[in-house]
């Protein structure tokens, strides 16, 4: 079979009108830190980077975003990390010597429904100069703005003093300790409003002393600095609404899907590692709808020549396909290619953009 002409428009509007559909329920205004005010150029900046975000205490929370050079993403000062949505992320504090803390404070498009159920999550990934890993994040709901002056801890005490109402302290904890510096992983807990909740902080609201911690031996920073992206809250009945809906929209027929998860670092074919759980359920759709066939097709970011970017974009494809076949999934079902780097869907100027270059596609065809 021929390869379809496939227009970059339609990934486009594809990507936005499935974006758009999860952000229309999030109750968190700007939620991956993807819209700012001036493009990040020093640490600290938070507050006056960023829209509808600010740093309830004198912590210098930090922002990354692709389109900065001081700031950037992937690099930055303590290590390297693509944003899991967009091109913007924040870096903060969750353990330091004399209980320096760093925290983030956002708005709520509305207030919470009192005894309705709610789910809060958020995605962290540890960074490379930490010293330390932590096993706990901390979640406070306010009535009105928090604003401390203070760099050390976010205690009870603190919360006791202030105007209005504010929400028990939740915890998302891990059995293990949040210490993936590669992948992104999601924090999610589910809890019932009291009626009251207008602003959430996130951070460590512990000292040192009760902070449950692990050594990575590093022993540059003495402390303990996370990325984190995506905050959102979600009437707990929603939640399955949405995720259902963005399954069934991954995997239209004749229609352009770009791997969310599956990128590749420079000059590489293997995938990053966090392409796993979306191969797995492209597995499970075509285990259950015998009669679809796929067409995969690898791209490039612009840096090579032309010949060496064909080569490394069809060894991409070709490794989407392989894992498909290892998986159970017929070899005559399966179609590849490599395009080297004539389809962008974002700049080449950046980092970050050439991340976003560097992906394979696929169609469902009958």
């Amino acid at each position: 079979m021929q390869l379809r002409d496939l227009h970059v428009g339609v990934i486009f509007l594809l990507l936005f009108c499935v974006t758009n559909f999860g952000y229309s329920q999030n109750l968190v205004v700007n939620p991956s830190f993807e819209n700012f005010i001036n493009c990040p150029v020093k640490l600290g900046n938070l507050e006056l980077d960023v829209e509808d975000w600010s740093m309830p205490t004198l912590g210098s929370t930090d922002y990354f975003n692709g389109c900065s050079e001081a700031m950037g993403t992937p690099k930055n000062f303590n290590g390297q990390q693509p944003a899991d949505f967009g091109v913007g992320y924040v870096g903060l504090y969750m353990f330091a010597p004399n209980d320096y803390r760093e925290y983030i404070e956002a708005s709520l498009h509305s207030t919470l429904e009192k005894g309705e159920r709610y789910t809060i999550s958020f995605y962290v990934s540890l960074a490379e100069r930490s010293d330390f890993a932590v096993k706990e994040f901390g979640i406070r709901f306010s009535e009105f703005p928090v604003q401390i002056e203070t760099s050390k801890v976010l205690s009870s005490m603190h919360f006791s003093k202030l105007k209005g109402d504010t929400s028990n302290e939740l915890e998302i904890k891990y059995s293990k300790f949040y210490s993936d510096e590669i992948e992104w992983i999601k924090l999610t807990q589910e809890f019932v409003a009291n009626g009251t909740e207008n602003y959430l902080i996130i951070g460590n609201f512990k000292n040192n002393k009760r902070t449950q911690k692990f050594q990575t031996k590093r022993k540059i920073t003495k402390g303990s600095y996370y990325y984190l992206d995506m905050v959102s809250v979600y009437k707990a009945d929603l939640q399955e609404a949405i995720l259902t809906a963005e399954n069934q929209d991954n995997f239209k027929i004749d229609s352009v899907h770009v791997f969310r998860d599956v990128h590749f670092d420079f000059n590489r074919s293997i995938p990053r590692n966090s392409h796993q759980r979306e191969l797995n359920s492209l597995v499970a759709y075509m285990k259950e709808h015998t009669k679809l066939k796929i067409i995969i097709t690898g791209h490039t970011d612009n840096i090579g020549s032309n010949t060496f970017n064909k080569i490394l974009s069809l060894k991409r494809a070709k490794e989407v396909a392989n894992f498909l076949i290892n998986n159970g999934i017929d070899e005559g079902r399966i179609e590849y290619a490599g395009l080297g780097s004539i389809k962008p869907i974002a700049d080449n100027i950046t980092d970050a953009g050439r991340l976003l270059n560097r992906r394979v596609e696929f169609v469902l065809i009958n």
